[in-house]
């Protein structure tokens, strides 16, 4: 029983690192396609790979430790992510709300894979419910960051502040008029 399990879970980080191997195979093969000076856009795999290695570690680790290894090793992964994009968009002012992808979302997501990679459900569970949590936080983060404000130039200008007053009004009048049925 349990040298299948030790096998499955050789399979499993075999077919994690083959995924990984391939995403950074089609990266260096669009950098050649479209003659893309790819040196410029990859000091941020100095911060993914680490992380990558971080969590293919922890699913050789048992217990609390293995799922420690994974929730770091994914969060290091999300940091690299992240200034891999800002890199390569200079989307930099992205940082007053992406960070709610690193913790609490990649901390979701580490569990998530790891108890999905470990048969564990209740992380799975527990995993989804974090990652949840942080992509609303990223999602309200960036609408209010992006249209209302305006900080990346997508803002809706000054409609912003006005368009927000309003929704926030009729969210309170169908509220109101919601709970009067009851």
């Amino acid at each position: 029983m349990a040298n299948d399990r030790e096998k499955r879970q050789q399979s499993n980080a075999s077919l994690f690192l083959g995924g990984i191997l391939v995403l950074l195979g089609i990266v260096f093969l669009v950098g050649q396609v479209f003659s893309i000076s790819l040196g410029d856009y990859l000091w941020p795999f100095f911060i993914i790979v680490p992380g990558v290695l971080l969590f293919i570690f922890a699913l050789s680790l048992a217990g609390g430790a293995g799922e420690g290894f994974a929730i770091l090793g994914s969060i290091v992964t999300m940091v690299g992510l992240i200034l891999f994009y800002q890199n390569t968009t200079g989307h930099w002012e992205s940082w007053a709300y992406a960070w709610a992808l690193i913790a609490p979302t990649s901390i979701g997501l580490g569990q998530i894979a790891y108890g999905t990679l470990k048969g564990r459900g209740e992380m799975v569970k527990n995993g989804t419910r974090v990652a949840a949590v942080g992509l609303g936080i990223f999602l309200v983060g960036g609408f209010f960051f992006e249209l209302i404000l305006g900080i990346g130039g997508l803002g809706l200008g000054g409609l912003g502040w006005p368009l927000l007053l309003i929704g926030l009004g009729i969210l309170l009048l169908v509220s109101n008029l919601l709970s009067a049925r009851k």
